[in-house]
C-alpha cells in the first residue's frame, strides 16, 4: 500500500506508466501479427502480456506484470476477499497492494451497419471503476488502454474525451481531460476524478493503441 506523500507517489506512477508504456509500443507490432480477427480485449490484453513477459527489457524494467489481477480488499478484521479483477497490472514490488493497474477496452468497432465508438462504455465500464475505488483504492493512479480497432486513434480520442466531460458528474471528474507526450504510436492524455466523500482524488491516465 502507498505511504508517504501523494506527490512523490503519483510521480512515481506517472514513471512507471512511462516506461511500461514504451515497452508495450515495442511489442505492440508482434501483438497485432498474432491475434485474429475482431478480437475481443481479453484476447488481446493475454497476448500483449504473454509478449511483454518474454520481453528481456520488460523483465528488466518491472518486478511483474499480470493479466486479470485481483486486488484485495480487506475486512475490519484483516481477512482479504477480492474485489473482482483489473484487465492487466505492473506489480511495482513484493508488496502486491502497490500496482499500477491497466483497465484495456475496445474503441471504434466496425459493424455492417457502421462504426461503433464504445467510448461510453470504456467510460462507464472502465474508467468508472478507478472512481468508485473498485481499482486503486488508496493509490492516485490507475490507468486505461484503449484498443482502436479501425486505426483511427484521432477520432477515438476525440469520442472519449467528450465522453468524459459529457458525464463528469457521473466520473465525478475534477479536471478535464488533458494532453500528454505520446509514446510512439500511443495517444496519450490524462483525466483527474473525486472519490466519493472523502475528498481524494485519483488521476487517470488513457493511452490509444491503433490496430
Amino acid at each position: 500500500m502507498a505511504a508517504g506523500d501523494p506527490a512523490a507517489w503519483v510521480g512515481r506512477f506517472r514513471s512507471v506508466d512511462k516506461r511500461f508504456l514504451e515497452r508495450v509500443v515495442a511489442v505492440w507490432p508482434r501483438c497485432l501479427a498474432v491475434l485474429p480477427q475482431q478480437p475481443d480485449e481479453d484476447i488481446i490484453t493475454a497476448n500483449l502480456v504473454n509478449l511483454l513477459l518474454r520481453d528481456p527489457e520488460t523483465r528488466r524494467r518491472f518486478h511483474w506484470i499480470e493479466f486479470q489481477y485481483e486486488p484485495f480488499e480487506y475486512t475490519p478484521e484483516g481477512a482479504a476477499h477480492s474485489k473482482g479483477s483489473v484487465d492487466m497490472a505492473v506489480i511495482l514490488d513484493q508488496d502486491r497492494d502497490t500496482y499500477l493497474a491497466y483497465e484495456c477496452k475496445r474503441l471504434n468497432e466496425l459493424r455492417h451497419d457502421g462504426r461503433r465508438s464504445l467510448a461510453g462504455r470504456y467510460v462507464a465500464e472502465g474508467l468508472s471503476r478507478f472512481v468508485e475505488g473498485q481499482y486503486s483504492d488508496n493509490l492516485p493512479l490507475g490507468c486505461m488502454l484503449g484498443y482502436v480497432l479501425d486505426g483511427d486513434v484521432q477520432y477515438a480520442a476525440a469520442r472519449v474525451r467528450a465522453t468524459i466531460i459529457e458525464r463528469g458528474q457521473d466520473v465525478a471528474l475534477d479536471m478535464v481531460p488533458r494532453d500528454d507526450i505520446d509514446i510512439g504510436v500511443a495517444t496519450r492524455f490524462h483525466s483527474r476524478h473525486r472519490r466519493g466523500s472523502r475528498g481524494v482524488v485519483i488521476e487517470v491516465r488513457h493511452a490509444l493503441l491503433p490496430m
